[in-house]
């Protein structure tokens, strides 16, 4: 796996949760998972059909109604279950939609050691500026993300690194990259 799966994964507001669940043994039916994840119905469906059109959860054969399958997950969507699973733990249900926003993830996994503005921008292709303007500003006015200016330089040059709880998300990430390759 690599950063563009992740930042695929995390693009689906209940993906990491939906992933999570079935991790937790969760049955992979839409009304547990619903009922589970809180989430509304109409955003857990897109999450879920996303989930199956990147190849970590396919329907399980045989089992289900064709109106209410039944899903399992993929090879690598266990190894994505088994990283969401300890993301969604390490944050907790308080700070829980703040990983459900598209960019908090894949941010936070790139961030390990200090990186200017520009170099996360890089890291992460898709991102536009202002998506990682407002997801850089939102984690650190929650202390996860540590913003540093560097005064000497001219112009003055910020760089971002991800603290306390930002750090651990970030080790999860680097170790499950790391062991997925």
């Amino acid at each position: 796996m690599d950063i563009d799966l992740l930042v695929k994964t995390a693009s689906k507001a209940w993906a990491l949760t939906i992933l999570s669940l079935l991790h937790r043994g969760v049955p992979g039916r839409q009304a547990p998972l619903v009922t589970a994840s809180g989430a509304g119905r109409t955003a857990f469906v897109q999450s879920l059909n996303h989930l199956v059109e990147l190849g970590l959860i396919v329907r399980n054969p045989g089992h289900g109604h064709p109106l209410r399958p039944e899903f399992v997950l993929t090879a690598q969507g266990k190894e994505m279950a088994e990283l969401s699973n300890r993301i969604v733990e390490m944050v907790g249900s308080a700070e829980n939609a703040i990983i459900r926003r598209n960019w908090t993830v894949p941010v936070l996994g790139v961030i390990g050691a200090p990186l200017h503005f520009s170099e996360i921008r890089t890291r992460i292709p898709p991102i536009t500026d202002r998506a990682l303007s407002l997801t850089l500003k939102s984690l650190e006015n929650r202390s996860w993300v540590r913003r540093e200016v560097d005064g000497a330089a001219r112009p003055p040059r910020a760089a971002y690194l991800a603290i306390g709880q930002g750090a651990k998300i970030n080790g999860a990430i680097k170790a499950s990259l790391a062991g997925m390759q």
